[in-house]
């Protein structure tokens, strides 16, 4: 079989990647740009899969797939590289790319993904990459990049999508980013904050009103819903739409009409539309709160935000943005952070995510004293915030507990200890996903009955209750 194409101007990269294939039998020729790439397709048959890094001297890894989509539109082009933003992992995607597979990777991960490659031609209609000199989305952990890939592999959909995720994680700039990737970039984008708008205003503010509907109405008004016309609209906090209100955007989901407030034609709706919550949907249905029907006419494709504590290691480059963007603002030099001050933002809960450290950015650039920040900079009530406890925390518990048991009880040790660290592991996933069991067991890989079972087996019912949880 014709090898697999490996195209990184980093020796390194080459040979670890070689020595592992080679290891799985699989066939590699390797070159040190994609201009040697490009001269190797002219001469010869095509690899069976081609691993491109991006950024290379000569042309980069996008230029070489966008040669290889026009020539060979079923081979698989799996793209590297080790500047994980979203215009990335975008381009990539519309570019055709099979995937995308930020630096540094496992390389157990890599191999695998070549073999679904090799098993399985995927391959995408090809787009032109959008660029900007600064990305609309800060990321590079492991819990972005799902994001990232997500946006790219919606980027040629008009699907209806949900974003799940905690006040202040980035609802709106993910909504702003799959309008900006789709095929209604140039059209109107328009988002409201259903829960924002007072409930008597609500129905005139998404669908209109007719002159003369109600009082005070002494014009005709568009609705949001004509305003975003071939565009999108993104409805915010829509787990706290009114029930009379959500059975007409299930309509409008539904039949692509609508009326205006007062009004007797229906309007026809050309309009995607992206909605978010920071609450459980399943839980709302459950309590009678939000139509079951809505629900699934939403939950199309569901898109997880993670909050900031899932994702410590974007806290510098999150920071450093924040501190350069709110100097730019005021005018002067961007303040610092200190190594030991972000180690200690890292260990912060964050509960008011991204937002709220965009705050602190913008609050220790007018009130920290000097360019250089460090813990005392900081705001006393962060100061005072206890820090999370981390794996060393609990694993230097269970050691003091596996000597305390191996004294006392040595038959003991084994399955008091499993008992200990399933708790600790629950405890972590509920924290994680604040509460909401289905999440949790998501989190973990199991079911949902079996983490309501293990919950009550190990007392964590218990637990909340005395410590005064709700």
């Amino acid at each position: 079989m014709n090898p697999v194409w490996l195209i990184d101007d980093d020796r390194s990269i080459r040979w670890v990647l070689e020595k592992a294939l080679g290891r799985e039998n699989i066939p590699v020729k390797s070159f040190g740009s994609a201009d040697e790439a490009l001269a190797a397709l002219e001469s010869g048959p095509p690899p069976q899969v081609l691993v491109s890094d991006i950024r290379m001297p000569g042309s980069s890894g996008l230029d070489l797939l966008k040669h290889v989509k026009a020539a060979y539109p079923d081979l698989p082009v799996i793209i590297m590289t080790a500047y994980s933003d979203l215009d990335s992992a975008v381009a990539a995607f519309q570019g055709g790319a099979f995937e995308y597979l930020p630096k540094p990777f496992d390389v157990d991960q890599a191999v695998e993904l070549v073999r679904r490659a090799i098993a399985q031609a995927s391959h995408q209609n090809g787009a032109t990459e959008e660029t900007s000199t600064v990305p609309e989305i800060l990321g590079q952990g492991t819990a972005m990049q799902e994001v990232f890939r997500a946006i790219g592999r919606l980027s040629t959909s008009h699907a209806t999508v949900l974003i799940n995720g905690e006040s202040g994680t980035g609802k709106e700039l993910v909504a702003r980013a799959l309008h900006r990737h789709s095929p209604r970039k140039d059209m109107p984008f328009i988002a409201i904050n259903t829960a924002a708008i007072p409930r008597d205003l609500l129905e005139s503010e998404l669908f209109g009103h007719e002159k003369g509907a109600f009082t005070g109405a002494t014009t005709q008004r568009r609705g949001r819903f004509e305003q975003a016309e071939n565009g999108t609209l993104f409805l915010d906090e829509i787990g706290d739409m009114p029930a009379e209100l959500q059975t007409r955007l299930l309509r409008v989901l539904s039949d692509g009409h609508f009326y205006r407030v007062g009004g007797h034609q229906p309007v026809k709706a050309n309009v995607r539309v992206i909605a978010a919550t920071h609450q459980h949907l399943e839980d709302r249905v459950k309590d009678g709160l939000f139509r079951e029907d809505l629900f699934h006419r939403l939950n199309v494709i569901r898109l997880r935000l993670p909050p900031l504590r899932e994702r410590r290691d974007d806290i510098p480059l999150l920071a450093k943005h924040f501190l350069q963007k709110s100097a730019q603002e005021l005018g002067g030099e961007p303040k610092r952070l200190t190594d030991t001050a972000l180690k200690y933002l890292q260990g912060l809960e964050f509960p008011g995510n991204v937002r709220q450290l965009e705050n602190l950015c913008h609050w220790l650039t007018v009130m920290a004293p000097g360019q250089s920040v460090d813990v005392p900079d900081l705001p006393a009530e962060l100061r005072d915030e206890p820090k999370s406890s981390g794996p060393a925390d609990w694993l230097s518990a269970l050691a003091q507990e596996a000597d305390h048991l191996l004294a006392a009880a040595p038959g003991q040790v084994f399955e008091q200890l499993t008992r200990q660290f399933e708790g600790v592991l629950i405890r972590q996933a509920l924290n994680t996903t604040g509460g909401r069991r289905i999440e949790a067991a998501q989190l973990l890989g199991i079911g949902r009955n079996t983490i309501t079972r293990k919950i009550q087996e190990l007392g964590l019912d218990e637990d909340k209750a005395d410590n005064g949880a709700g």
